[in-house]
């Protein structure tokens, strides 16, 4: 007899991060785990999942992945968002999770097995200054990396995304009610963002994969010149120097540097990436597992890539959580086209919340062996940690108006 979706429920937890899980239930008492965080609108997306979702996946046969992705997607009239997504992600997993577990296999081996022995990894290391980032970046290798993103602050400026003056670590989210606002200078940023990354570059030596974050806030202009003074810096890619949404500024960028360019996180579909790739005006699509339709939707976007030399890099910031980020690595490990997979990382406490078998080591990450996608949920742990509101800063201009780029 086939079996059926019997349960399902949602779990927001905040064990550092708020995150938002959906658990599937079948009747045969297998148990799978999807990720639906989005960060900063939390709880749309729970309700999203509890109030919209979940009554129609009740009776589903979970081993129908695709037919249930199509259903959910085309079964709401509006479709795409990042909501509607990120809640599709989170049923896709689920559903992935239960039938690897079914199989007895982990989720890579049914995605055609290992394409590479192990997946590449970046990090952060972001520092104010230029001798504690070059302090910053000497840890990240110590720790095993090979591929370091480098982030400083800017002169004049009290406070830059994500950067902190007291010490290394990225996070930009701050708890409370409302975003934290920053003052923002793309003039001082230009000309100081050039000779920091060169100094890196000196320091490291030619090996290190070095990576750069531009957060979308430059014009096309403002864009290509950065990419073209930071060709002496042999940069792995220059990520997200335009907003993504004007994807035809990408043309000019291209035209003025060869710096490889990556870009994609906040896309949600591969109708935003489809011109990109197509017209090969990126290196590297940066779609999230948990934001863009889940492993499913992912595969068909990579597949796109792979046809034109375009490489998968998954975004993955601590505000996706182990269960989403486990499936981007079995994902990775299963890609032919794959480039590399952010790994900001976790803190003890979540690693706790949601223990996994994926690992990392000697700068590469292995989803291992477990069935599924090696990811759990310690619910009576996750209930000890409720929501608290948490946001990204807003930029303005040093006029005082809200950056449009």
């Amino acid at each position: 007899m086939t079996d059926r979706i019997t349960a399902a429920e949602v779990i927001v937890t905040s064990p550092g991060r708020n995150y938002v899980t959906l658990k599937v239930q079948t009747a045969d008492g297998v148990v799978g785990y999807g990720d639906a965080t989005v960060n900063g609108r939390e709880l749309a997306v729970a309700s999203y999942l509890r109030d919209h979702v979940v009554p129609l996946l009740i009776g589903l046969d979970p081993a129908r992945i695709e037919d249930t992705w199509q259903f959910l997607y085309r079964g709401a009239y509006w479709r795409r968002g990042p909501i509607t997504m990120a809640a599709i992600s989170a049923v896709d997993l689920a559903l992935w999770d239960i039938k690897g577990k079914t199989a007895g296999m982990p989720v890579y081996q049914l995605l055609g097995g290992a394409a590479r022995d192990r997946v590449l990894a970046y990090t952060h290391a972001s520092a104010w200054e230029l001798p504690e980032l070059l302090d910053e970046v000497d840890a990240r290798r110590q720790d095993g990396f090979r591929a370091v993103r480098a982030q400083s602050g800017v002169p004049g400026l009290e406070t830059v995304y994500g950067v902190h003056h007291d010490a290394g670590g990225y996070e930009p989210a701050k708890r409370g009610g409302a975003p934290v606002v920053e003052s923002w200078d793309t003039d001082a940023y230009l000309r100081h963002v050039p000779a920091v990354l060169n100094a890196v570059r000196e320091h490291v030596g030619p090996e290190l994969a070095l990576l750069h974050d531009a957060h979308h806030r430059l014009t096309p202009q403002q864009a290509a010149r950065l990419g073209k003074a930071l060709e002496p810096a042999d940069l792995f890619w220059l990520e997200d120097v335009t907003p993504a949404e004007n994807q035809e500024a990408l043309r000019l960028v291209r035209q003025h540097t060869t710096t490889p360019l990556a870009i994609g996180e906040v896309f949600n579909s591969i109708y935003d990436c489809k011109d990109l790739i197509t017209e090969q005006l990126i290196d590297y699509i940066r779609v999230a597992v948990a934001h863009a339709g889940g492993i499913s939707h992912l595969r068909t976007i990579f597949a796109l890539a792979g046809v034109y030399q375009v490489k998968a890099a998954p975004h993955g910031p601590s505000d996706v959580s182990p269960v989403s980020f486990g499936a981007s690595v079995h994902l990775g490990l299963s890609t032919y086209n794959f480039g590399i997979q952010e790994y900001m990382g976790y803190d003890a406490l979540t690693h706790e919340v949601f223990p996994h078998s994926w690992s990392f080591s000697d700068g590469y990450l292995h989803p291992g062996e477990a069935p599924g996608l090696g990811v759990e949920v310690d619910e009576t742990l996750a209930a000890k940690f409720p929501y608290e509101p948490a946001y990204l800063p807003v930029a303005r201009r040093l006029d005082g108006s809200v950056t449009d780029w």
